[in-house]
Formats: C-alpha cells, structure tokens, sequence
C-alpha cells in the first residue's frame, strides 16, 4: 500500500479512536491493523521520538525554520493550527516565517510531558506540551502529531497545534 493510503487509514483510525469509536478490523489486513492504545513504544522508538521533538525545538529556537521542518514529512505534511489546514510543507514553512519574523516574535519553545502510544509497528500518536515564552504573548498550549518510520527515521506526517496566550 502507498504511503498516503496508510497515512489516510492512521488518521481516520485517531479521530475514531478520538471520538470513543472502536472501528471494525475484520477487513483490515494485518499488517495495518492497529496495536492496542495501551502498547507503549520500545525504549529505542521512544527515544528517536523524542530526539527527533528535540531537535525540532532547539532549532526553533536557534531560529532555524527550515532545521525545525526536518521533523516534518516533506512534502506530505499536514499542519492543523488555528482552525486551518496548510496546504503542504512549503506553506507551512512560509507560515512560520512569515508569522515569526523576528526573534522577539518567535521567542524560545519548550515542548514538554511528552506521551507516545503506539497505533502500528511504524505509527505512533505524540501528545506533548508547549510553551513559547516571549515578550508579548506568551503561549501554552500543545500539540498532537502522527509520527510514522519511514525509511527508518521518525518523522511528523500530521501535526495539529492547539495553543492559547498564556497568562504572564
């Protein structure tokens, strides 16, 4: 199967399971079938996860967008953030730069309480924190993405950002 065709059934299998539905898996061929919710990653996948979301954010704050969007499937991504979905990896490297322009705007992230379930064998559901601290509206909130191995390498084929400003 292409890797769209699994990315779509990973997605649509989040929202069911978002939504408390439990889908039917009899048609499901086994090597797309899930991995209960409760399977934790291996020690190993956790930590490439979680080496991959920090590299994400010191490049973040180092400035560097385009080393921040090496996390982040090329060209397939889908970004969700503010009620919009970016139309592909260039779009949503430009949102970046056009909405954080200066190093004021774009202040320091901090991506915290990270939690990894595992959907598959090479497909797991990140939860994890954020907070970008900055002069004027710092934000909290957080972001949940798909992480799919491909080729070997934990990468974000879905990302949706969920963030508010932040009380100082």
């Amino acid at each position: 199967m292409g890797q769209a065709l699994i990315r779509s059934y990973v997605i649509g299998l989040v929202m069911l399971v978002a939504l408390g539905v439990r889908p039917v898996l009899a048609a499901v061929p086994p090597d797309l079938a899930p991995i209960p919710v409760s399977e934790q990653p291996s020690a190993a996948d956790r930590r490439a996860i979680l080496a991959m979301v920090k590299a994400r954010q010191n490049a973040w704050n180092r400035g560097d967008f385009r080393g921040y969007m090496k996390g982040f499937e090329n060209p397939g991504i889908i970004f969700v953030s503010n009620g919009k979905i970016q139309p592909s990896w260039q779009a949503t490297l430009d949102h970046y730069i056009k909405g954080y322009p200066t190093k004021e705007a774009r202040g320091r992230v901090r991506f915290y309480d990270a939690s990894i379930r595992m959907l598959g064998q090479n497909a797991a559901l990140l939860i994890c924190h954020l907070h970008m601290s900055r002069p004027k509206q710092p934000l909290e909130g957080v972001f949940t993405d798909v992480v799919q191995r491909i080729h070997g390498k934990w990468i974000i084929t879905m990302n949706h950002v969920s963030a508010y400003v932040a009380s100082k």
